[in-house]
């Protein structure tokens, strides 16, 4: 996960009684703040319920559910946002990003939310408008478990006599961010899924490299890469000569073949590091093929949910 910091406004209300006159007592007060009070006991039951019910959807990946319960103009800052989110549609590409292509994710991912709980929160009503900031300790990963927290100032609106939230700005609780800038440095052995994400990126970059995808080059190569060859005259290539390189090769062989025997992966926060063996296969013309086999270094960095190709060392088998 990508480390962020975040200023957000703390919003504060103060609601104050004027006295009416000094036939107004004190006890007579008392009992209509109480009924002021009881009266929004419903609203704070129906609110915290309507957060319950948005919980439990993203650790089911239950779409529809996360849909349902955020208005069609919802606006605000997702956890990721690095803009205002503005609308259903925006808000559910930004903070549920899995229900792009089923309708029905997965429920039981092996790395997503799994557990929560709310340790403060608070209402603020007016009129059919509430403020509800809270903070929820999190766990991620039913494996892993790995801790989390979140702060969020959530709004609400009455619609058609039900709550629904309309609007929020969540994100990382100061208290996880130290967590995370204390750890980031530490080894960390990649869950099952993202360890076939490194991969897929991984086998990505040599095929886009073969067949001159140059799209698909520049998305996995960020601007600072940097590749070296193993032999003795081998010279520093950046993004540029690499993707001349592959121009100049995509027209004259293809791959046929493309192997990697044997990979261990080092993870350090958002970097990784694959120690490979590599064999591939190029055929120039019709019969005519060449094997070229060796080992590998190779160093990504996850930037926005998605392995970058950094830089590189290989080192052809004599």
């Amino acid at each position: 996960m990508r480390l962020r910091t975040s200023i957000v406004s703390v919003i504060s209300f103060v609601a104050g009684a004027v006295a009416a006159g000094p036939l107004l007592s004190t006890a007579s007060i008392a009992p209509a703040a109480s009924a002021r009070e009881d009266d929004r006991a419903a609203d704070r039951k129906a609110i915290r319920a309507h957060i319950d019910k948005i919980f439990a959807a993203y650790i089911e990946r239950d779409c529809a559910t996360i849909r349902a319960t955020h208005s069609k103009d919802w606006v605000g800052f997702t956890g990721v946002a690095r803009s205002v989110v503005s609308g259903l549609d925006q808000y559910m590409n930004s903070s549920a990003p899995f229900c792009r292509s089923a309708g029905q994710a997965n429920a039981n991912p092996e790395f997503g939310l799994v557990d929560y709980k709310l340790t403060q929160i608070d209402y603020v009503f007016h009129g059919d408008v509430a403020l509800v900031p809270y903070v929820a300790e999190t766990v991620y990963g039913r494996a892993a478990r790995v801790p989390g927290k979140l702060r969020s100032l959530d709004v609400y609106e009455k619609q058609h006599g039900e709550w629904n939230q309309v609007g929020s700005n969540i994100y990382l609780h100061p208290d996880a961010v130290d967590a995370q800038l204390e750890h980031a440095q530490d080894f960390r052995a990649l869950p099952a899924e993202e360890r076939r994400e490194l991969l897929t990126a991984r086998e990505a970059v040599w095929r886009a490299f073969f067949a001159n995808d140059q799209a698909r080059l520049q998305k996995l190569l960020p601007e600072e890469t940097i590749a070296l060859e193993g032999h003795p005259e081998a010279t520093f290539e950046n993004r540029a000569q690499i993707l001349n390189g592959a121009q100049q090769l995509g027209g004259r062989a293809k791959l046929v073949r493309l192997e990697f025997p044997r990979t261990d992966v080092q993870a350090y926060g958002d970097v990784a590091i694959i120690y490979t063996t590599y064999l591939y296969e190029l055929e120039s013309a019709p019969g005519q093929k060449e094997t070229t086999a060796g080992h590998a270094t190779e160093i990504f960095v996850k930037r926005n949910g998605a392995w970058l190709n950094s830089g590189w060392h290989l080192a052809a088998n004599k």
